[in-house]
């Protein structure tokens, strides 16, 4: 199991909003975690990337205990992600904000960067290149040095997935990433997520549109009340009577076309 989440707990004071979810993921393949409003799916993430800390549980990956450590750490372990709430810096050109990405995966110091030794320089050189590289895949390079703040909403969430991608994660963490987008944004995003895939990224994705996770996805769990209700490949999920009743049927009536 490359990603193994067990009997993971988690309280605000006494609100509980994860409670006892267990899951794996397995190398390869693309989850869904979904529920509705306040069903704990963004909790979880920060869970495993390391914002919280469970109350109870543990996260694993690749078999080692990854709960506790700070997001930092886990990104150089090889998992990354991105939020439902863009962060990049709108004042940056998207090239820059890239690069942050990327700066996490360099390792000469402090010293070196304030000295502009020749070691530093060329390994500068490289992050610019493969920041390029991944703005490039995502279609955008010929935005290398426009601000992120003039770029449609659409094109920023490409900006924050280059960024993630730029870590050269083995697990990818997609925190609503068709929110906000188009239909054909959409679309896009769902052909981009399948290209990741198959370049070796597994990915964990939390998403509201349940076309694009029905389409996508290899497998779901889903959440209500921070409990884990159902788990399996799609075509179980969208029609086990509980998962259902938690939709009232709509958007997986909707879903299935």
């Amino acid at each position: 199991m490359l990603l193994d989440v067990k009997d993971v707990t988690h309280r605000f004071g006494g609100l509980v909003a994860l409670k006892d979810v267990s899951f794996g993921v397995t190398e390869g393949e693309i989850k869904a975690v979904i529920g509705p409003n306040g069903a704990g799916k963004t909790t979880l993430f920060n869970i495993i990337s390391g914002v919280f800390r469970p109350t109870s549980g543990r996260v694993a990956f690749r078999g080692r205990p990854i709960t506790g450590l700070k997001p930092h750490h886990i990104a150089t372990r090889g998992i990354s992600r991105t939020f439902q709430n863009l962060s990049l810096f709108t004042r940056m050109t998207t090239l820059e904000n890239v690069m942050i990405g990327r700066h996490s995966r360099t390792s000469r110091g402090m010293l070196a960067s304030s000295l502009r030794l020749p070691w530093q320089r060329r390994e500068e050189r490289q992050i610019v290149e493969s920041a390029m590289e991944r703005l490039d895949y995502v279609g955008l390079a010929h935005t290398a040095d426009i601000q992120v703040g003039s770029l449609a909403f659409g094109q920023r969430r490409m900006v924050e997935l280059a960024r993630a991608l730029a870590t050269d994660p083995e697990v990818l963490l997609l925190d609503e990433p068709a929110s906000g987008l188009n239909t054909k944004e959409t679309d896009d995003l769902a052909e981009m997520i399948c290209r990741i895939r198959d370049r070796g990224i597994t990915i964990l994705i939390v998403e509201h549109d349940m076309s694009l996770v029905m389409d996508i996805s290899d497998s779901i769990v889903v959440l209500d009340f921070g409990t884990p209700i159902a788990e399996g490949p799609p075509a179980v999920v969208r029609n086990d009577p509980k998962v259902v009743s938690v939709y009232l049927g709509g958007e997986f009536n909707d879903a299935k076309g």
